[in-house]
């Protein structure tokens, strides 16, 4: 048995939605602080930041922050504001489908049942009269894997007339995106397999697929009507539920078949018409750790619940203390960044007096100096206007933590790096005004990007807003960056004008 090595996760247990829903803890801040104060400047800063980053807070407060509210002629020039959630996320980090979300890993205590071999069906055909000739010679089957499992046996249904031997089909198991397949399996009337559940089957090797791997089962004929299908009226969808001829079987739920979310675009190359002319037999790998994670989920919850409750009480003091938060009304994930950077547009033009803002991003270095200076002499006062570091036909991805699967061109519009760029007042109004009605996609720079697309503003294009961790003596900003790393760019900044590096010695 093999292991997809650069796809590997760490493994996650299911949770129980009621137990985070009847949970007694409180996950929002209620705070009356910095979202109601009033602010004139010439330029607002807005640096997202997650609720847990209190010590990439502190480095900015303690070097170019500082040094603005120091300085006796920018003090007046810029305001800055970090943008936080005001709700953590209330299921444990083990308990939710990706890192990246807030979503429920919704198995259930079968997942953890059963022997530790126990081989299981995707499909049982109880009555070949809910199985039909198909119209089209490739049909595909998307799934994901939320606990990792052993793919053993490849499958189709039986076709001819009389539905009892499969036609001459193959059928290969992708990961998405990938033209290779993992594995794959020939099927005929003179070489069928073995008939189990209504579905004829042949071995394959077995892999061990990961959490989180993404894939793509295919069933190709060359034959025309060569394929079975299932009659879309007898069986509701290739979700988890069954109907009484056809029995589909997730594992409890270590498996999630078709599309991740309802009306999305398929989130796959064009392999074949979306549908179901097999299955496949697996096993769930590590099933004894399954059922003892499942079994301590209640504790977990109970903890996790403890924990946000002290990330509310310590982000109400620094709020307090500082005064510098802007606390929007999102649950703090990856995925609501977008809706977090609408809201702050949103809360900017309300309380804020301003002519530019810059969005960056706290883990970023930014050179204030030079940005205020370029301001001055570039003269990028002006409205519709757009300052920043420009990625042109920048590839969609399907997968991974750039998944995007609402977009559906495959690249996207011109989008400016996080690490900083500033934009007019007038398009943070627009923003501001339509925030209700824009799309967040999987990110917030290519987000702004697609909403930015509608207003056609004029950009202004700098590559001193470095897209990559990298360092020049002249850049604007640069990501990506430890605290450590942070306190040491702004100390040779200091030192001797360069942040990578001061030749006479020093930091």
């Amino acid at each position: 048995m093999r292991s997809l090595a650069l796809i590997i996760l760490p493994c996650a247990v299911a949770v129980v939605v009621h137990l985070w829903l009847t949970s007694p803890t409180t996950t929002s801040l209620e705070t009356k602080d910095s979202d109601e104060e009033f602010s004139s400047s010439e330029l607002l800063v807005g640096v997202l930041s997650a609720r847990h980053h209190h010590d990439l807070r502190q480095v900015i407060r303690d070097t170019w922050l500082g040094y603005l509210e120091d300085h006796p002629g920018f003090q007046h020039r810029v305001g800055v504001k970090f943008i936080v959630g005001r709700h953590g996320c209330p299921i444990p980090e083990e308990d939710r489908e990706d890192p990246y979300s807030c979503s429920l890993l919704n198995l259930t205590e079968t997942a953890g049942g059963h022997g530790e071999e126990a081989e299981l069906e995707l499909v049982r055909v109880a009555d070949s009269g809910v199985l039909m000739a198909s119209d089209v010679s490739s049909v595909a089957l998307d799934f994901k894997v939320l606990h990792p499992v052993v793919i053993t046996r490849l499958g189709v249904f039986p076709g001819g007339p009389a539905y009892l031997l499969p036609a001459n089909v193959t059928v290969k198991l992708h990961q998405l995106d990938q033209e290779e397949a993992v594995v794959s399996a020939r099927f005929s009337a003179l070489s069928p397999g073995t008939q189990l559940g209504g579905v004829w089957y042949k071995p394959v090797e077995q892999f061990i697929l990961p959490k989180g791997f993404e894939g793509t089962l295919v069933w190709e004929s060359a034959e025309p009507a060569g394929l079975t299908q299932i009659n879309s009226s007898s069986s509701s969808s290739s979700s988890s539920s069954s109907s009484p001829s056809v029995e589909l079987n997730t594992g409890g739920g270590v498996l999630k078949l078709g599309p991740t979310a309802e009306g999305v675009l398929p989130h796959r190359s064009a392999l074949g018409f979306p549908g179901l002319a097999g299955g496949f037999t697996f096993t769930i790998y590590e099933r004894e750790a399954l059922a003892g994670l499942l079994r301590g989920r209640a504790a977990r919850a109970g903890l996790h619940a403890a924990g946000l409750r002290q990330q509310d009480a310590a982000l109400r003091r620094e709020s307090l203390e500082h005064g510098d938060m802007v606390l929007v009304d999102v649950v703090d994930t990856y995925r609501s960044v977008p809706t977090k950077l609408l809201q702050f547009y949103k809360w900017s033009v309300k309380n804020a007096e301003f002519s530019l803002l810059l969005k960056t991003d706290d883990d970023c270095y930014i050179d204030m100096d030079a940005v205020l200076t370029k301001i001055d002499h570039k003269g990028l006062r002006r409205n519709n206007s757009w300052w920043g570091n420009f990625r042109q036909s920048w590839a969609v991805d399907r997968i991974g933590k750039w998944q995007e699967l609402q977009y559906p061109s495959p690249a996207y519009p011109a989008f400016a790096c996080g690490s900083g760029y500033v934009v007019s007042r007038d398009l943070v109004q627009w923003l501001a005004d339509n925030a209700d009605q824009l799309k967040a996609y999987q990110g917030e720079d290519v987000s702004m990007g697609i909403w930015m697309a509608a207003v056609g503003p004029d950009k202004y294009q700098d590559p001193g807003w470095l897209c990559e961790k990298e360092c020049y003596q002249d850049m604007l900003s640069s990501p990506q960056h430890s605290p450590e790393e942070l306190r040491l760019l702004w100390a040779r900044k200091r030192h001797c004008g360069d942040p990578c590096g001061c030749p006479w010695g020093g930091p």
